[in-house]
């Protein structure tokens, strides 16, 4: 190749370092240059991308092997009746209370393999998870796989036959595929509760992106007792859409949003009438609130940011709140009282804060 490969001794490991060559990539196993193949339709190419996704794919198995070996110990006398004891005799505030209860119970849990059946049983011996989304009620998992020939396919998990100590539950597939990059789901509620899943899909060459919503329906046997007429699939033309989320508040009835790059826009499915929000940066993750008229927003900036539902898009009055974080903004999760706003970034770091804050603050990281 007309490279030389520098090396250097740590201890007793050896590192090798490799330069890197256009269209080629080394395989530090075999020790030796390939080429990287341009890929087609009809087969699975060889990109760096799958290399990427493959070395991590084993350095996972690998960090799940190191935590079986790793016992959880709790503390010395660390037991239910000693801290209920502490907590009566007000040795314990409720806050030092609570957290020790959470680590008690952690230390006492056990992970317990979950066997999936389906109808094609090697589907799910090759193919791996790369979403997986609970309904409100967490009854019901959506699943979005992605398949050797390229690709994702769709899938819902039924947890209500899931019970001790088999541990099984079925995975109800249906035909629809797309080789398009599913960017963002969430469960829409348009007939009933959690009748149709929201994706937020990438464009694919001349194929623009689109929000689709796909009824649950469609998978056999995975919809609500009683409920057997079929659901309306629609498609919307909304391109580069990053996030999404289904409204639940009666202020924004049959209303879905889409987090796009320096927007939000507001979809009612049923009138098809759209809002657009102007923003600085880019909208990684949203969530409505149910009591509130509120949508949250948490942007690659690090802002989150309130919307107020009973403003129009006019002037800068929709703004109800905002916040910053010190990193992109991934995932917002408003807590069950809606009192307060949790929100996780890009370095891995979670911050949790009130939902009246007003005007502009900074979230303390944990």
């Amino acid at each position: 190749m007309g490279e030389e490969a520098t090396s250097r001794t740590l201890g007793s490991d050896s590192v090798i370092l490799k330069t890197e060559l256009p269209g080629f990539y080394f395989d530090p196993e075999k020790k030796r240059y390939f080429r990287l193949l341009p890929g087609h339709n009809n087969c699975n190419p060889l990109t760096k991308e799958s290399i990427r996704q493959k070395e991590m794919e084993s350095k996972r198995l690998r960090l799940l092997q190191e935590e079986d070996r790793q016992k959880k110990i709790a503390r010395m006398g660390f037991n239910a009746s000693s801290m209920l004891r502490k907590s009566q005799l007000g040795f314990l505030n409720v806050t030092n209370y609570c957290h020790l209860a959470h680590e008690l119970r952690l230390s006492c849990m056990e992970r317990k393999k979950v066997q999936i059946r389906s109808m094609d049983p090697s589907a799910l011996a090759s193919d791996r998870f790369n979403l997986i989304l609970a309904d409100t009620n967490s009854d019901r998992l959506f699943t979005v796989n992605d398949v050797k020939v390229g690709g994702s396919k769709y899938g819902i998990i039924n947890l209500q036959s899931l019970k001790t100590p088999t541990l099984k539950v079925f995975m109800h597939e249906n035909l629809y595929f797309t080789n398009r990059k599913v960017n963002s789901v969430c469960w829409a509620s348009l007939n009933h509760l959690d009748s149709h899943i929201l994706l937020c899909l990438m464009g694919l060459a001349e194929t623009p992106g689109c929000a689709t919503l796909l009824p649950a329906s469609l998978f056999v046997n995975s919809h609500p007792a009683g409920i057997d007429r079929p659901g309306m699939l629609c498609s919307f033309r909304i391109p580069g859409a990053w996030s999404c989320a289904w409204s639940l508040n009666i202020q924004a009835n049959n209303c879905f949003s889409t987090g796009l790059s320096r927007r939000v826009l507001l979809t009612n499915v049923v009138t098809g009438h759209r809002q657009s929000f102007g923003t600085n940066s880019d909208v990684l993750a949203q969530q409505f609130a149910l009591m509130a008229p509120l949508l949250f927003n948490g942007c690659r900036s690090g802002e989150i940011f309130a919307i107020d539902l009973r403003c129009g898009n006019h002037g800068k009055g929709w703004k109800a709140a905002r916040l910053f974080h010190d990193s992109a903004v991934t995932s917002v999760r408003i807590l069950q009282d809606e009192q307060y706003l949790m929100a996780s970034d890009m370095a891995g770091k979670w911050a949790r804060t009130a939902t009246q804050e007003s005007g502009a603050s900074t979230m303390p990281a944990c």
